[in-house]
């Protein structure tokens, strides 16, 4: 036992000792919080020390040492030692989180000042410059924001940094396609709006990942998350079933409130178009069925207040019971009226029809055709976002209710920035990069709508209580990854990035060559079609 200690005391502080390495390592990089840092990293150490020496018992086996101090002798000084071991470590970690956020901040913001110069820029071999410098900065960002959202515990936020860096990512190529289709085509009104729309978003992304990371909002707002069906009748059956404990912890009028706030949400299912009339005929009846057996219990739930009697307790666990299975029954409902629409609507878009005509008609010049197929367009649109209206209330958990918001804003923001991409390539046709430009905007339209179908799996595994089970192929042979550490990774994203202005260049230059058959173009051209397969793979 008394080696046992003397282990635990010297395993602690060798412990000690290399965080404080890595603390005076940090303070050394950053001269604003070295002092405090230094204090903070020299006060672990003493006491990781103190508690070495407190239980170094070896001198408890030799007579003449009795008067050294040790975890038997003195058990305050232990206690005194781990108290400012504990405080000293939390100060170190509280100072190097305050310098993450610090970097985050700044990475930010040399991101928002080269957009600001991209947003200006005139000519191609300009753009050109910036953009790589944006791309080492956007790698930067992406790499400080990744280590962040793995070191958040609330999954909630997590979630929200994971929406924002997804559209950061996404944006980044957007941006590269549409800025280029503005300088090739300055007067095209279609083009500016298209890059605009890049840029607004992107600075909304950015916004957002400084409020996750600062756990703060503009203009001190506090942000109010709206209320889901899921959530709501989740906390209304634990105040229904808590009177089983205690029939005076909550007001009848509680309850009422809690109950017409769900009910309110299901009017977005029985005034939405594309509920089916079965559904909304049934979800109106439990929602009056609903109201009925909260009326039941209210008033057993009075009388047993008054009155405590056995036939009136069983009275009220039989009107807990129904209250409870009428709201079950309601979430099924909704859940069943959420899913099947999205699983028609997916199926329904696989083919991408509208999206293959736009390519189609806006190679050909044909305004009009554009036009109409823009309209449809817009209509799925808004299909869609209602989808995930929908589908929010019946998501079942936070992270998911994010990601189902994210899809909305996604679809909502991505249709307007394919119509005016497909403005821009029928107003100029023969532009490879107006129709290379639709092809991104395109590519991110259908890849939200695969995301759509791995949520809906997610949402339906969280319904039926699946979620966190894994499934195995036998057939399948598992395969280790090779994990790269940061700075390889950030060369090989600096190089795709590089990789695919060359490509752009090379494109622009061919372009400008009349005879399109000509050898050498064509071996520009396929050298170039390697180089963009490279830049994809780096992504």
């Amino acid at each position: 036992t008394l080696q046992a200690i003397q282990r635990v005391g010297q395993a602690v502080n060798l412990a000690v000792g290399r965080f404080v390495t890595v603390g005076e390592a940090i303070a050394n990089e950053n001269h604003e919080l070295k002092e405090e840092m230094s204090v903070a990293c020299i006060e672990a150490r003493r006491a990781g020390e103190t508690i070495a020496q407190l239980t170094d018992v070896a001198s408890l086996d030799h007579p003449e040492s009795d008067s050294h101090i040790t975890i038997f002798t003195d058990k305050t000084g232990v206690v005194k030692a781990a108290r400012l071991l504990l405080s000293s470590v939390t100060k170190v970690l509280v100072l190097a989180d305050r310098i993450v956020i610090k970097q985050i901040i700044t990475s930010r913001n040399k991101v928002l000042a080269t957009m600001e110069q991209l947003e200006k820029v005139s000519s191609f071999q300009e753009f050109v410059q910036i953009f790589s410098q944006f791309g080492n900065e956007m790698v930067e960002f992406a790499h400080l924001t990744g280590d962040r959202q793995n070191d958040l515990k609330d999954e909630k936020k997590k979630a929200r940094m994971a929406a924002s860096r997804a559209v950061l990512e996404k944006c980044t190529m957007m941006l590269l396609t549409a800025s280029k289709t503005c300088l090739r085509h300055p007067d095209c009104e279609s083009a500016r709006i298209n890059k605009d729309g890049v840029f607004h978003r992107m600075r909304l992304a950015l916004e957002q990942v400084i409020e996750i990371v600062t756990d703060s909002r503009p203009n001190g707002e506090n942000e109010v998350a709206p209320i889901s069906i899921y959530s709501g009748i989740k906390e209304f059956k634990n105040k229904v079933e808590g009177l089983r404990e205690n029939l005076y912890f909550l007001s009848k009028e509680n309850l009422s409130t809690m109950l017409e706030v769900i009910l309110e949400h299901t009017e977005d299912f029985t005034d939405s178009a594309y509920t089916s009339h079965e559904h909304r005929e049934h979800i109106l009846e439990l929602s009056k069925q609903a109201k009925m057996e909260l009326e039941q219990l209210v008033s057993v739930w009075m009388q047993a207040q008054n009155q405590k009697t056995k036939d009136l307790m069983e009275d009220l666990e039989v009107a807990i019971l129904k209250t409870c299975q009428c709201m079950d029954e309601l979430k099924r409902e909704v859940h069943s009226a959420a899913t099947s629409l999205a699983a028609d609507l997916l199926k329904y878009h696989t083919d991408h029809m509208v999206l293959k005509a736009l390519k189609i008609t806006g190679v050909e010049g044909n305004l009009e055709a554009v036009a109409e197929y823009t309209c449809k367009l817009s209509e799925q649109k808004e299909q869609l976002v209602e989808m995930c209206r929908l589908l929010r209330h019946v998501s079942g958990t936070e992270p998911l209710e994010i990601t189902c918001i994210h899809a909305e804003d996604t679809f909502q923001v991505t249709g307007p920035q394919i119509i005016s991409a497909a403005e821009t390539l029928a107003l100029h046709p023969s532009s490879k990069i107006a129709k290379e430009n639709l092809e991104v905007f395109c590519e991110a339209w259908e890849s939200q709508l695969s995301d759509m179908s791995l949520l809906l799996r997610e949402i339906n595994d969280v319904f039926e209580g699946r979620r966190g089970k894994k499934k195995h192929n036998a057939n399948l042979k598992a395969l280790k990854p090779v994990k790269l550490d940061t700075e390889e990774q950030a060369k090989i994203a600096k190089l795709g990035l590089e990789l695919h202005l060359l490509t752009s260049d090379v494109d622009s230059e061919t372009e400008k060559w009349e005879d399109q058959d000509n050898e050498i173009v064509q071996h520009g051209q396929g050298m170039s079609s390697m180089a963009y397969s490279m830049y994809l793979f780096t992504r």
